[in-house]
């Protein structure tokens, strides 16, 4: 972790405390689902003006008490996300507060909002990154997209007021059908400003568990080529693989539901104060409104991230899970049964393997060990890029 650098005994000191006392210290805030974009692929957003949903939100005292309760246990890495954090007229002075507190702050936008104002301030009390996502290079690919006359011209806008600034920009987008073309694109825009730029194909369908979204979720070959036409990415899925990849549970603990970080060091708290493992999460919360934030924290490592799964599956032992995902939030969004495997994620997971020669250890009966991951044209293009990277190292 970043904190490791430059600290000497106190980060030991800090490290061994969150070992001892199981501190949550990685914290996802959704300060609203309210957004003014209307994004065909987001799994959480609500219109702008929605006022149902902004009386249901937490208040600014809510958010400063929770704050502190968080502060107190040990929370030191916070995310700002939504919706759109800045459509709170409030937001800043929660992100203040919380700046006051000591958090490494980083905020997920869409930029649409940021006004020389808002930039002026970030300058001033200065998050530790801004994440800000670009649906596409084009204006006719961003705001189909987005759904938003506009919204391109005030994203770029929004960019270049945090450039101005020197801010700690990166820039991000969610591969789908609409702006699978214009990648190439928009990583090259990054590459001009200066700042990172990732990509992710991983769609989920949206929190209510309706599959809108998997309409524009692009097919898994082609996830699979879009990692494939990047060299830099193909090398660090294999170091991910390296590092990661293998039995997730020792036999003792294979009937447990969770191998994440949730309830472990991290957490995420919606609107409402509902606490949770993670973002995606929505078996089992804890309302931060009736109770503390310790007491919520303990809720989840003695209830929810205890769970045990309900039958063996072919996820159980999978050796290549961490390269797909598979979690009980993801099946429970995408299949309403939160032990089922979730189809796209596997065949994604085994392209990969098949296509980067990762090899995946038996892990009992799995259509896709076979059939689909020896797509033949997957891998003659395996191949080809196969060629193409020996000749480079060469």
């Amino acid at each position: 972790m970043a904190v490791e650098q430059g600290y000497g005994d106190f980060s030991i000191r800090w490290h061994e405390r969150m070992l001892r006392e199981r501190i949550a210290t990685d914290a996802a805030v959704e300060v609203t689902r309210r957004c003014p974009q209307h994004c065909v692929h987001c799994y959480n957003n609500l219109p702008a003006g929605d006022l149902q949903a902004a009386r249901g939100e937490l208040t600014r005292e809510e958010h400063y008490r929770i704050l502190d309760e968080m502060a107190e246990a040990g929370c030191l890495w916070l995310l700002y996300t939504g919706g759109e954090p800045f459509v709170r007229s409030d937001f800043l002075d929660i992100y203040t507060y919380a700046k006051n507190k000591g958090f490494l702050i980083t905020l997920f936008t869409n930029g649409t909002l940021i006004t020389p104002e808002i930039a002026d301030y970030l300058a001033e009390w200065r998050p530790f990154s801004i994440e800000v996502t670009l649906y596409g290079r084009t204006k006719e690919t961003y705001e189909k997209v987005t759904g938003v006359a506009g919204s391109y011209e005030r994203c770029l806008r929004g960019i270049q007021l945090l450039m101005e600034r020197r801010l700690p920009l990166a820039l991000k987008t969610v591969a789908v059908s609409i702006n699978r073309h214009e990648i190439g694109e928009m990583k090259k825009l990054a590459d001009e400003l200066g700042v990172r730029f990732k990509f992710d194909a991983m769609m989920n369908p949206r929190i209510d568990c309706s599959q809108g979204p998997l309409d524009v979720r692009i097919e898994p070959g082609e996830v699979v080529k879009m990692d494939l036409e990047d060299p830099k990415r193909v090398a660090e899925w294999k170091r991910f693989a390296a590092k990661f990849n293998g039995p997730p549970r020792t036999p003792e603990d294979a009937n447990q539901a969770y191998d994440c970080g949730g309830g472990v060091s991290g957490f995420a708290i919606d609107p409402e104060g509902r606490l949770s493992l993670c973002v995606l999460s929505r078996r089992d919360t804890y309302d931060l409104r009736r109770g503390s934030f310790r007491e919520g924290w303990a809720h989840l490592g003695r209830g929810v991230r205890c769970r045990t799964i309900t039958r063996v599956t072919k996820c159980t032992h999978c050796g290549i899970r961490a390269m797909c995902g598979m979690c009980p939030a993801n099946a429970e969004l995408e299949n309403g049964d939160a032990d089922a495997p979730v189809d796209f994620l596997c065949q994604v997971a085994h392209l990969r393997a098949r296509t980067m020669d990762i090899a995946v250890p038996p892990h009992g009966e799995c259509e896709y060990c076979e059939g689909v991951a020896n797509r033949p044209e997957l891998a003659a293009y395996a191949e080809h890029r196969g060629e193409q990277l020996a000749d480079m190292e060469a």
